[in-house]
């Protein structure tokens, strides 16, 4: 590893580098222990500011995330040597904005319901989640399991919206 110690454990120094900055969720993946979840909390965050947007525009932003999310985390795993380390959560956030795209208000129920079904989806990584995070190398490969956990972890969302919240 370039960038790390043999461990994998990443150097809080790398986030003077903006590349790592982002990739790393601003410090969120230097954390010891499941940074990917403290990735997706730090997501949290732009998703509740965005909630008061109207849905196209959440669209367009979580669209221009993943883009930028495809550079980011490639030329970030390429710094470190190593395809996608567990530090990098760029990914993570955007797939959590993601997820909350079907969240039509400001609701906390909904909003840690996302949370719970992203991650659910993440770790797990059902088919073919799977297949995708071992076969797609750089920036895409990284990026795309995590908006196909958003996919699922939306589609959960909605069902339990329209047959358990809207009752």
């Amino acid at each position: 590893m370039k960038d790390g110690s043999a461990a994998g454990r990443l150097s809080p120094r790398l986030l003077r580098d903006p590349i790592h900055f982002l990739a790393l969720g601003g410090g969120a993946g230097l954390a010891p222990w499941a940074p990917g979840t403290m990735g997706t909390l730090v997501g949290l965050l732009p998703v509740w500011w965005m909630l008061r947007w109207p849905l196209p525009w959440r669209l367009t932003a979580a669209v221009m995330l993943a883009a930028l999310g495809i550079w980011v985390c490639g030329e970030s795993a390429r710094r470190l040597g190593r395809h996608d380390h567990p530090g990098i959560v760029f990914d993570e956030i955007v797939g959590i904005v993601a997820t909350a795209l079907v969240i039509v208000s400001d609701s906390l129920v909904e909003l840690a319901l996302a949370f719970v079904l992203f991650r659910i989806f993440d770790i797990l990584k059902p088919w073919p989640i799977r297949d995708v995070d071992h076969r797609l190398a750089g920036g895409l490969g990284i990026m795309l399991d995590d908006l196909m956990a958003a996919l699922y972890a939306a589609a959960c969302l909605r069902v339990i919206q329209i047959f358990l919240l809207s009752a």
